[in-house]
């Protein structure tokens, strides 16, 4: 009976994480850029199975029920989100394996495919985002641009004003997917900044890539783990009303 509520706290613990990434997914369902969690999850052995000493020593029904669901590390979706033609000039979306390079000055610098971009008082080209970081330029510079001048982006980041090639946006790859670390939203750090590639990605001007979320997937998934969250509580409460039976009721006869 107790084995049979630890499995059921397993199934709730996996699913309660299950659920929080795809809350986290939903939010960020018009986060620029964004790419969704994907929860997965492994069956863990019985204890004598996980020894080596399954057979005679354990209980044949036991091993045939597992061990319980347990929670292994998120997984990020990489697929390619849809673009939204802005037609803004310094919007601008990456197709293939790539990340812009943003800094804030203070910290290592940052990863992303948000490519909502703007110009600040300075002329700085920075993320139209409150906290507005630096894009940087292929050797890791910020951008600074004339704002007296019209901007043109070609599909390798070079920017042009007033006819001129004035600087290029950096692209960068990582070849190892985990290397990178979420750290908010849109925004990726990277392990060992010696794994970031020059990326042969290609950049739309004019366009920006939105979240790769499906809110009408997510939100099935989010019904599915609610009835298994509810499930597993309910087994709880049925193998505790069936414990205090066993101990106040049975346990007093004779």
């Amino acid at each position: 009976m107790i084995y049979g509520m630890y499995l059921s706290a397993s199934g709730i613990v996996a699913n309660s994480h299950r659920q929080d990434v795809i809350a986290n997914n939903l939010a960020n369902a018009e986060t620029n850029g964004f790419k969704r969690d994907l929860a997965s999850f492994y069956q863990r052995p019985t204890e004598a199975t996980a020894r080596g000493a399954a057979g005679s020593r354990t209980d044949p029904i036991l091993e045939g029920i597992g061990g319980g669901l347990f929670a292994m590390p998120t997984r990020v979706d990489n697929t390619q989100g849809d673009f939204e033609a802005t037609g803004n000039n310094l919007d601008v979306a990456i197709t293939g394996n790539g990340f812009f390079s943003v800094s804030d000055g203070k910290s290592a610098n940052k990863l992303t495919r948000d490519g909502k971009f703007m110009t600040d008082a300075e002329g700085n080209l920075t993320l139209a985002s409150s906290q507005g970081q630096h894009v940087l330029d292929q050797a890791g510079q910020p951008i600074k641009l004339d704002v007296k001048f019209p901007v043109q982006i070609g599909q390798d980041g070079t920017i042009v004003q007033n006819g001129k090639t004035v600087n290029r946006i950096g692209l960068f790859a990582v070849a190892d997917p985990r290397q990178l670390t979420k750290v908010g939203k849109e925004m990726l750090a990277v392990t060992d900044p010696k794994a970031l590639l020059p990326s042969q990605a290609t950049v739309h001007s004019g366009f920006i890539e939105r979240s790769n979320v499906d809110p009408a997937t997510e939100l099935t998934q989010l019904m599915d783990t609610q009835r298994q969250l509810e499930a597993n509580a309910n087994m709880i409460r049925y193998q505790d009303q069936m414990l205090d039976k066993l101990v106040n009721t049975v346990g007093r006869i004779g």
